[in-house]
C-alpha cells in the first residue's frame, strides 16, 4: 500500500503542517483498524528548500515503503534531492524526479498539450540573463505567437494578482511594453523564479469557470473547483465534453502517472487546458472531499 508524505508544522515538527492536517487525518482514519491504513510520514519542508534533504527526511522511518508527496510545491532540483534522501533510507517516492519535472514545468508538458492549451514560447534563465535582455529580444521571442495580448509567467507560476504590472501584456508586438512587464515579473519573482520566462497567447476565460482534475494512470479520479474559486460548482463530465478524451490522449504521451490539469471555459464556450501540474503538489479547494483521491492513490 502506498503511503503519504506530508510537510511538518514548522513550529511543532512532530505534527502535520496545519494546511495538510485535515487530509493527513483522513489518511490515518482510512483503515478498518488502527494501523491498517496507509503509512503517513512527515518531511521538513524548510530543511528541504534550504538544501538539506537528509535533515528533511529524518522523521521518515527507514524501509517504510513508497510515498506520495502531498505538500508544498518544491523545485524540480529539490524534489530530486528529496528522492535521493529517501532512497538512502530504503524508501521511495511514487513519482520519479524526471516525471515530476515533466508535469511540473511547462516546457515538459507543453508539447503533449499544444493543441488544447494557449500557444506558448519560453526562454530559460538564470535571472541575470533575463535582466540583460531588452525589448528586441522579447519581441523576437514573442513573434511566433503573432499579434495580440499575452501573458507572462515562469515555468510554473504567474503573478496574476499583479495583473497589469507583471502578468498581462496588451500587445505582444509592443517590445517596450513586453520588456517592462517581463522585467517587473522577473524582479518580483527574484530567487523564486522557476526555470525561466514563458510567454503565452491570451485567451479570454469565463470567471469562476475553471476546474481541476486529478488523473492517475490516464483516468480522471477527482474533479473539483479551482482552489482560487472553491465555492464554484465543479463541472459535470457532460460539461467538460470533448476535452476529456483530448486530455487523456495528451497524458498518454506524457509518461506521468499522477497529474493535475486545470481546465477553463473560454468565453466562446470552448474548454481549454490552462495549466498542468504534478498531482502531488496540486492543492484541493477548501471544502473538497479528498477521500476518493487518497483511496485511489493508496491502492496504486
Amino acid at each position: 500500500m502506498t503511503g503519504f508524505l506530508y510537510c511538518s508544522d514548522p513550529l511543532r515538527p512532530g505534527r502535520t503542517d496545519p494546511a495538510f492536517a485535515e487530509e493527513a487525518a483522513a489518511v490515518r482514519g482510512s483503515g478498518a483498524a488502527p494501523g491498517s491504513g496507509p503509512a503517513v510520514a512527515l518531511v521538513d519542508h524548510d530543511a528541504l528548500v534550504a538544501g538539506d534533504a537528509v535533515a528533511a527526511v529524518r522523521r521518515v522511518p527507514r524501509g517504510s515503503g513508497t510515498y506520495v508527496y502531498r505538500g508544498w510545491m518544491v523545485t524540480s532540483a529539490r524534489y530530486a534531492e528529496l528522492d535521493r534522501a529517501l532512497r538512502a533510507r530504503d524508501c521511495a517516492l511514487f513519482t520519479r524526479p524526471e516525471a515530476y519535472r515533466t508535469a511540473h514545468e511547462l516546457p515538459g508538458w507543453y508539447g503533449a498539450f499544444a493543441g488544447i492549451t494557449p500557444r506558448s514560447v519560453w526562454c530559460e534563465g538564470p535571472v541575470e540573463k533575463l535582466d540583460r535582455a531588452g525589448a528586441d529580444f522579447w519581441a523576437a521571442l514573442a513573434r511566433p505567437l503573432g499579434r495580440g495580448p499575452g501573458i507572462v509567467k515562469d515555468f510554473v507560476k504567474s503573478r496574476k494578482h499583479e495583473w497589469h504590472e507583471a502578468c498581462y501584456v496588451p500587445e505582444l508586438a509592443d517590445g517596450e511594453r513586453l520588456a517592462a512587464v517581463v522585467g517587473r515579473f522577473v524582479e518580483l519573482q527574484g530567487e523564486f523564479l522557476a526555470g525561466g520566462v514563458v510567454l503565452r497567447s491570451f485567451e479570454a476565460f469565463v470567471p469562476e469557470g475553471e476546474a481541476r482534475i486529478w488523473w492517475l494512470d490516464g483516468e480522471p479520479v477527482l474533479v473539483t473547483a479551482h482552489p482560487d474559486t472553491p465555492g464554484a460548482p465543479p463541472p459535470t463530465a457532460e460539461e467538460l465534453g470533448p476535452l476529456l478524451p483530448a486530455v487523456r490522449e495528451a497524458l498518454s504521451g506524457l509518461g506521468c502517472r499522477f497529474v493535475a490539469t486545470d481546465l477553463a471555459l473560454r468565453e466562446d464556450g470552448v474548454r481549454r487546458v490552462v495549466e498542468v501540474g504534478d498531482g502531488q503538489v496540486s492543492g484541493l479547494p477548501a471544502g473538497a472531499d479528498p477521500g476518493p483521491l487518497l483511496t485511489t492513490l493508496a491502492k496504486a
